[in-house]
Order: structure tokens, then sequence, then C-alpha cells
């Protein structure tokens, strides 16, 4: 059978066994992958993918089934555990299916890698830097080219395929003088293309040239509470974090700070936040949400307003709230009027932090962790990096006390974040 028919087979088969409503999902795709460990081209591998996931509702019980497997045997077998794992699950009548839309394929990228230039792409990133900065280590870079053919039906009339191509660059460093090493770091970005050089990508030659910066370390010289200018790959994590608070389940369980929030300000009117998975602006998005509709572009936070939350299919009917357009992320964030300059020289005790280890918020938005490949401010100017140093606040208040917002952004392919100064911040020694 071909990807097609499979699909078409799993969904004729699973009503005929008893389900109300089917959905079904096939993705069948490879990976090329390029890897440098220890600094040296180690490994090229290729790799194939496939899953197939099954989705059916009866008696508003719902059951859900994955494989790999796609014999005409396994697939029937699978038939039957799912309806047994939906038969023995209780009923709720938020359980659905995405309603019938227009048939539509969505092509991204190329399907074939271009090899010979995955090769000299990654040779002349090694390359690059040995020769500018010989005090770093590349523990692991990864260049990749990942294809996919996703067909996604369902018993409402849904058919959508997607055709995507994209290639991944990761590299993981430290850097070593001496018996002194700086704490790893990471860059990554995701492109169509590789129209440039692996280092003129988001800022990887930036976080490369830091972490020989990083070698030596001092401790910040006193507890202080003060301002904190969060890099772009750092925010990202924090923007996550924010988005977990107004999806499903914080919803739904009506833990979230932001429940009663929509239409309100939530944030300083400086920042505006927007989910734009289908605009020119991203560069690899995405077209289907994960619940099955044709995805649209929205604007999350307008000028510190709470503009949407991000509710799927089953959040928005055990709500009553309206569905997302979207499943969140590809973030774009807007641009402020100041430099990251204009920005350091604001400061008059704080840091600037490039990464941030500790977990997720807890429910009214509390976080605490270490600041890591970070630097001390005072009086306007950076003075030195820092040692792994404590930083805690509340990110609905942080979101408040924003102070300003760098005139520059870095595109990574999936988002573009500027740096941003939130004031109010505690920050300690470890």
């Amino acid at each position: 059978m071909t990807n097609r028919e499979i699909v078409k087979y799993c969904i004729d088969e699973i009503i005929k066994a008893g389900a109300d409503k089917v959905s079904c999902s096939l993705s069948v795709g490879s990976k090329n992958e390029l890897n440098v460990d220890a600094g040296e081209l180690s490994l090229f591998r290729t790799t194939f993918n496939r899953n197939l996931s099954l989705k059916a509702i009866k008696e508003n019980k719902k059951g859900n089934i994955s494989l790999n497997k796609l014999d005409k045997e396994s697939i029937d077998q699978a038939i039957v555990e799912l309806m047994d794992i939906t038969n023995s699950t209780k009923p709720d009548t938020a359980n659905d299916i995405s309603e019938f839309q227009p048939a539509k394929t969505f092509n991204l990228g190329s399907k074939e890698p271009n090899l010979d230039l995955m090769y000299s792409r990654l040779k002349e990133f090694v390359e690059f830097t040995n020769n500018k900065y010989p005090k770093v280590i590349l523990e692991q870079a990864i260049l990749d080219f990942s294809y996919a053919q996703t067909i996604l039906m369902n018993s409402n009339g849904i058919d959508f395929t997607i055709n995507k191509g994209v290639y991944g660059f990761g590299p993981m460093f430290t850097s070593k003088d001496g018996k002194n090493t700086s704490s790893f770091n990471y860059a990554g970005f995701s492109s169509i293309e590789l129209a440039k050089s692996l280092h003129e990508y988001a800022n990887i030659e930036l976080l490369m040239k830091q972490s020989e910066e990083q070698i030596t370390t001092q401790q910040i010289p006193e507890k202080f509470v003060g301002d904190v200018i969060i890099t772009p790959e750092c925010f990202g994590d924090f923007v996550s974090a924010f988005e977990s608070m107004i999806s499903d389940y914080p919803l739904i369980s009506g833990t979230s700070i932001y429940k009663d929030k929509l239409n309100e300000q939530i944030a300083d009117k400086k920042l505006s936040i927007h989910c734009r998975p289908v605009s020119n602006d991203i560069e690899v998005g995405y077209f289907v949400t994960s619940d099955g509709y044709e995805t649209k572009n929205s604007t999350v936070i307008d000028k510190g307003e709470l503009k949407t939350f991000l509710l799927g299919l089953y959040g928005s009917n055990k709500t009553g709230l309206e569905k997302a357009v979207n499943s969140g992320g590809a973030f774009v964030i807007d641009a402020g009027d100041k430099s990251l300059d204009d920005l350091i020289k604001s400061v008059k005790q704080g840091i600037l932090m490039a990464r941030f280890s500790g977990g997720n918020p807890s429910e009214n938005g509390d976080f605490s962790g270490v600041a890591k490949n970070s630097y001390y401010i005072e009086n306007g100017k950076v003075k030195f990096p820092i040692s792994e140093t404590m930083v805690s606040g509340n990110i609905a208040k942080m979101f408040m006390n924003i102070k300003n917002i760098s005139s520059e952004r870095t595109n990574d392919g999936t988002s573009i974040i500027p740096w941003i100064q939130f004031s109010g911040l505690t920050v300690s020694g470890k």
C-alpha cells in the first residue's frame, strides 16, 4: 500500500471496529547527519523514520496508539489494541477531532540534501573555529538534513499532506586555557538552505567568542536586586514557560495565573509577542496544528495585553474558551528602539544572562535558577564573566517590569527574539 492508502485503510478499519470518530497521521522520512566530536569530523549517517499515529473516539471515550511498523498484520493488531484502549477509558464530552477543511498540500524546503555543501560547510566551520577561537573546544557539532512527508486524515474528511525538508545545526562547546575551563554552551539554527557559513547564523560566533572570555570567571560582589538583560537564546526558555501557562492543562485545572487575564494588561506596553508559523518572518514554521487544523498566525501579547490563550481543541471544549489558531511557538517579538549597547549603559547594577539553568516556574510564576555563561554589569559597563550565580523572581512581575527592548534581534529560523532588560530581579552568589 502507498502511504495514502495506509492512512485511508486505517480510518476505514477503525470505523468498522466500532469507533465514532477517527484521526490518523503517517510520517515517513529520513535524516542525513554529519557529526563533529572533539573537534574532528567523525561520522556520517542516514536514518529512516516512520511513525503511524491512530486516534479513536467511541461514545466520547478516546484512545491513542502509535507504531513504526507499516505491514498489514502490525496495523491490524494495533487497531485491535487501540479499540481495547478506547473502550477502557472514561468518557469525556470534550474529546473530538477537527471538523472538515478543504484538502491541501504544504511544501517547505527540498526533498534531498546537498551533501557536498553540508560537508564543506561543516569542514569550514571547524577550520574557522580552530583558527579564530583556538581556545574553543567543539565537544560536538551536528549538521543534519531532515525530510518527512506527513499525511493527516480523519473521518470528518480532513486530508492534509506536508512535505518538509530542513537543515539544522547545533554546536556544543567549551573553552579551555591551561587548567581553567569555561562552562559549556550551545547554539543552533534551522534553515531550508545553507546560504552562508554556519558561524554567521543566529549568534553562533558571538557565543563562541564569549566562551573564550568565560574561561576565567569571578563572583559577583554582593547580593542585590537589580536589572537582568536576557539574551535571545535565554529568553526563548522564558517565553516557552509563559506559553505553557496559557495552554490546556493550567487553564483546564484553573491553576494558570493568567486564567482571567484575557484582554488585560499582563506585561509592559513595550512587549508584543506573536506566533507566526506561516509568515515570511519565520523560515521554518509549521502548517497544521497538533489537533488537525490548518495553522494561522496570531498575536499573543499586543503592547502588553494578553490577546489569546493557546488552547487546543480539547482544552477549548473543556473550558468553553476559544481555540487557538496555532499550536504556539514560532515566536516573533517586536524590536525596541534602543541598541543593546544602550541597554547595557542604562544598568547601574545587574547581569547579562545568556543561559538559565532552572526548573519551570511554579504555579504562581516564581522561578529560581543559575545564570550561566553570563556577565556582571556595573555603572553601564560589562565588568567580567561571572561564576554560577542565582537569579530569582516571578515571571508575571518580570513581564510587567520591562525597562527596555533592544532594536537588534536574533533570528534562528524558528523564532525572532531581541535582548530584553528587566528590573527587580534578585541576583546572588551561589
